[in-house]
């Protein structure tokens, strides 16, 4: 049986989780004992447009762009959206709340843009544009995750990507809550699969992996109430990675 071909791609992004994958170094040996890497423009030179998995980083903001993801999509059989900016906008949507030509002129003033390559509209996520078959939340992703859907998707299995809040991963880990320390943190409404890593190291969730699909649950009102919050309270300020998301209205 022939190994599953990959091709990494990126769009709008830091590139800073294709280099979060980079920075497997030796692991990456194991990775790619199970699929064969056609495609990765960080760390290679070789490029292939026969693949079966597609993996995309970064989000969408030029025709052009949604030209490209589209191809890209004809071409893979899986599409994996890889980081916050890939899966739910992440950071580029803050900039949605001005037009376009709002935004060149703040940034290039009156300098003269080539007019294709600045044909921007506003920022979007993969799936605004074509049909994501996965995701691989965070910014940057966590490598554990990573290998475990690219493992998964190997063998043929459905990856495996927590529907809980990073309150579950706070209370394994045996953290003080940050509400206890006076601090405002999104943990009760983002999808879990960091480890807690942020409020572990003492630093509030920001919701980089995104805002849970059902997020209003007694518990996390229950929670939140504790603080003499709201669940409304917090969903107005998860703009940093979900600006302009309906879960944060």
């Amino acid at each position: 049986m022939s190994k599953p071909r990959v091709a990494i791609f990126d769009f709008a992004d830091c590139e800073g989780c294709e280099l979060q994958i980079a920075n497997l170094e030796e692991e990456i040996l194991d990775l790619i004992t199970i699929v064969d890497v056609v495609s990765f423009r960080e760390v290679m030179k070789e490029h292939s447009d026969d693949y079966d998995i597609a993996i995309i980083e970064g989000s969408i903001m030029r025709p052009m762009d949604e030209e490209r993801l589209r191809f890209i999509r004809s071409r893979a059989k899986i599409l994996v959206a890889l980081g916050a900016c890939a899966t739910i906008g992440g950071v580029n949507t803050l900039r949605n709340q001005w037009t376009p030509d709002e935004v060149k002129k703040e940034v290039y003033g009156s300098a003269k843009l080539n007019e294709t390559l600045f044909d921007v509209g506003p920022a979007k996520a993969i799936n605004e544009v074509v049909p994501v078959d996965y995701y691989i939340h965070g910014c940057p992703i966590d490598l554990d995750e990573f290998k475990a859907v690219v493992t998964s998707l190997a063998l043929g299995k459905k990856p495996e990507i927590p529907t809980y809040p990073v309150c579950v991963e706070c209370t394994k880990n045996e953290n003080v809550c940050l509400y206890e320390l006076g601090k405002f943190c999104l943990g009760p409404i983002t999808r879990a699969g960091c480890k807690a890593i942020c409020p572990t190291h003492n630093s509030p969730c920001d919701g980089c992996r995104g805002i849970l699909k059902k997020p209003e649950t007694e518990c996390v009102k229950d929670l939140v109430a504790r603080y003499d919050l709201t669940y409304e309270e917090l969903a107005q300020r998860c703009t940093v990675f979900n600006s302009g998301k309906e879960a944060c209205k």
